[in-house]
């Protein structure tokens, strides 16, 4: 278990590492003057060469590179060109949100996606095993934010039961927290949980086959009961790892998400510092997000030693 825990150590330090590489070189190489952005087109190239100077842009790359991992390394990911502002700073406010709302869709994907998925194995060959399936399927063909849009229409245009936009901190107001969170995290999670779904249905129909459970069955206990108690543990397995790769998933579409609900998450600030070219803060803000998918990755591997006895031990 020790060596294992120190080989995943070491190959998250190692990706890390590749991935700032090629985060900073894209970034890097992208056309246009940052700059002369900044300063518009009618700026003279003496003013531009001066802002240049100042920003620390006419420096060799290696040299922007080092300073940049060295700052990371100390918990400093550099200064907007554009606000001037500490990016950690800026990043740490709007990771919260995003945290929340990623957190909030993953529950609801996980309570969607076990009862589903169960019911759908258990119920194979019958109409409710059908039906469960054939909803789960159609709803991984809509996009997130065309889910969001629908809830949006009902709920908020049509109901008046919830905001269509905006967010309050819970410190401000619990219930219109609550009431502000609902919509985008049922949009996310409703999605992931109907993907989710269909491999939980997969992992416990490998399951429900296997002899143990034959066996179980053997003693007196009914399918369901077998499953409940025998099955789910080794079910779990394989879609622990689904889960980590959806959990992952959701900050990305957590980008879009917050975007349609006017939600001040670090997908809010990407898409601002996109718009406004402000490369330092890009950089730090995708940084940010390869650690938080490397560490959910590591976590789940970890994991396994924890569900399955067998990988605890090694030669």
């Amino acid at each position: 278990m020790a060596i294992r825990l120190i080989r995943r150590a070491a190959l998250f330090v190692l990706t890390l590492l590749v991935a700032s590489i090629v985060v900073f070189g894209l970034l890097a190489i992208l056309p246009g003057d940052v700059a002369r952005t900044m300063l518009g087109v009618d700026a003279t190239p003496q003013a531009v060469a001066a802002l240049r100077n100042e920003m620390g842009l006419d420096r060799p790359l290696v040299v922007r590179y080092l300073e940049w991992v060295g700052g990371m390394l100390h918990g400093d990911l550099g200064t907007s060109y554009v606000t001037h502002q500490p990016v950690a700073a800026a990043v740490s406010d709007h990771l919260q949100v995003s945290l929340i709302l990623v957190i909030s869709a993953m529950i609801i994907a996980i309570c969607v996606a076990l009862p589903v998925g169960v019911f759908a194995a258990y119920g194979q060959g019958r109409i409710s095993g059908a039906v469960l399936s054939a909803l789960s399927q159609l709803a991984v063909a809509v996009p997130g934010f065309l889910a969001g849009l629908l809830l949006v229409i009902v709920f908020a245009v049509t109901l008046h039961w919830l905001p269509a936009s905006g967010w309050v901190a819970p410190i401000e107001g619990f219930g219109d927290f609550l009431r502000h969170l609902l919509l985008p995290a049922l949009s996310l999670g409703l999605i992931q949980g109907a993907i989710l779904s269909r491999y939980v249905r997969s992992a416990v129909l490998d399951i429900m086959r296997e002899d143990f459970m034959r066996t179980a069955r053997s003693k007196g206990l009914t399918p369901f009961r077998a499953l409940i108690r025998h099955g789910l543990r080794n079910a779990l397995i394989p879609v622990l790892t689904i889960t980590g790769i959806e959990l992952a998933a959701l900050f990305v579409g957590a980008i879009v998400i917050e975007s349609v609900f006017v939600v001040p998450g670090i997908g809010s600030l990407l898409v601002q510092s996109v718009q406004n070219r402000d490369l330092i803060q890009i950089q730090g803000i995708v940084m940010v997000i390869v650690a938080i998918v490397l560490v959910i990755n590591l976590l789940v591997d970890l994991l396994y030693a924890v569900i399955d006895p067998r990988l605890r031990t090694s030669r």
